[in-house]
């Protein structure tokens, strides 16, 4: 596991509160849009890369799906989705993982991912994440980044801004795109990120 990146996440989960941070949202709508344009089975394996505290698995299991897994680099921030889940913590499966480093024992029917693969930025860690992608995902892929019109930056540390274009090449070899579209983001404090979103279907290759 990456210790530097691990000891920035822990930190901001530990200082700062959802209203703290650029990401949060109280209903993903785009995510939970793509998740269920894919018409799977609410006994489909979902795995949310990045998670963190995000509210998107309390959505998918108000929803009825029953095989979430949330995957985050900081404990700290699965802790608080813990938390806040209450007695629904134990439907979902939590790992504690560097996600270029994720070793999956499983193959999951959606790969989500919003703003997580934008934060790796050397060609080596890509092509991790896409090599552990491709092995993990035998369905449907949903991958969400900062556009070329949104920040250089997120959290203090430098992203790789993406648009439909650059997205589909650089998933291509794998998975063919379903569909992308861009979306404004309103932070807690009133600033707009624009985002690219896109969904793929794993190749049968």
């Amino acid at each position: 596991m990456n210790t530097t990146n691990k000891t920035h996440w822990d930190a901001v989960y530990e200082t700062k509160t959802p209203n703290d941070v650029s990401w949060t949202q109280e209903v993903p709508q785009t995510s939970l849009d793509f998740i269920n344009s894919f018409n799977l089975s609410k006994t489909a394996k979902i795995i949310d890369i990045g998670g963190g505290d995000s509210k998107l698995v309390d959505c998918l299991l108000s929803q009825g799906y029953e095989n979430i897994t949330v995957l985050d680099i900081s404990a700290k921030a699965l802790n608080k989705a813990k938390k806040r889940l209450g007695p629904q913590a134990h439907k979902v499966n939590w790992v504690v993982s560097d996600i270029t480093k994720f070793k999956p024992d499983t193959t999951y029917d959606v790969w989500h991912d919003r703003a997580t693969f934008h934060f790796l930025t050397s060609p080596e860690h890509i092509s991790s994440y896409l090599n552990i992608a491709k092995a993990a995902v035998n369905g449907y892929l949903s991958i969400g980044t900062f556009s070329d019109n949104g920040p250089e930056k997120c959290s203090g540390l430098h992203i790789k801004q993406y648009n439909e274009n650059s997205i589909n090449t650089t998933f291509k070899n794998g998975f063919d795109k379903i569909r992308c579209v861009t979306e404004n983001h309103t932070t807690p404090f009133n600033t707009i990120q624009n985002f690219v979103f896109c969904s793929f279907k794993r190749q049968n290759n």
